[in-house]
């Protein structure tokens, strides 16, 4: 088997997060739950974890980044750092969907997941997946929807429906019979976007940007 290593990092929400695989297995994963900018220890973290692995840079085959939706800042971050590292190492990289990554933290489990992260007010990012404990299939494209109308379409699907992300706690006030990830599991995590990055294609650095699924404030004024 050819031995692919693959660097990953999540930097869509508070938490900083850096993971290490090579092929199927994680060699080292490390975060950091932060109120602070992650420009100030994203790099510091890939240091720390590259160094306790035993691993150079120039050793990285594949680049994962989470590419959204999330924190505009954070994503942008995160997508440089990686765009750095590839570009001066000449090697590809792949652009995750935050979600993706978070329905790859709980690939060992069976049955229908919701990811969602918390936009503002009543409204969700969210994606909806299956998997069968070995492998994660889509079920519907990330979107950013009320509160409301996701919970209509949660209530459509399979139960027992899991729950992750930032916003899982205003889902399940809303409907207790929908289930809590592992509290280890319930945010971004690097160690997804590194999994999900294993079925992606991989794409030149200068291809990578990120997703919002919405306009930003810069381009609501410039269409005002």
């Amino acid at each position: 088997m050819t031995v692919l290593l693959i660097l990953a990092i999540d930097t869509s929400g508070h938490t900083a997060s850096a993971a290490l695989l090579e092929n199927d297995t994680l060699r080292a994963q490390v975060s950091l739950h932060t109120l602070r900018t992650h420009s100030q220890v994203m790099l510091p973290l890939c240091r720390q974890l590259l160094g306790n692995a035993g691993v150079t840079l120039p050793e990285i085959d594949l680049f994962a980044v989470a590419d959204g939706p999330g924190s505009y800042t954070g994503l942008r971050i995160g997508i440089s750092a990686v765009k750095g590292m590839a570009f001066a190492l000449d090697k590809p990289c792949a652009g995750i969907s935050t979600l993706e990554g978070m329905a790859y933290n709980l690939l060992g489990t069976r049955g229908t997941t919701c990811c969602a992260i918390h936009a503002r007010q009543q409204l969700h990012y969210c994606g909806i997946f299956s998997s069968d404990g070995r492998q994660i299939t889509r079920l519907a494209e990330d979107a950013i929807l009320s509160q409301t109308q996701l919970l209509e379409q949660l209530r459509t699907l399979p139960q027992p429906v899991t729950v992750c992300g930032d916003g899982a706690a205003m889902l399940l006030e809303a409907e207790p019979a929908l289930i809590p990830a592992p509290p280890h599991l319930m945010l971004q995590s690097a160690v997804g976007v590194g999994l999900a990055a294993r079925h992606a294609k991989p794409v030149d650095a200068d291809a990578l940007c990120a997703r919002y699924l919405q306009a930003t404030q810069a381009e609501k004024l410039r269409n005002e």
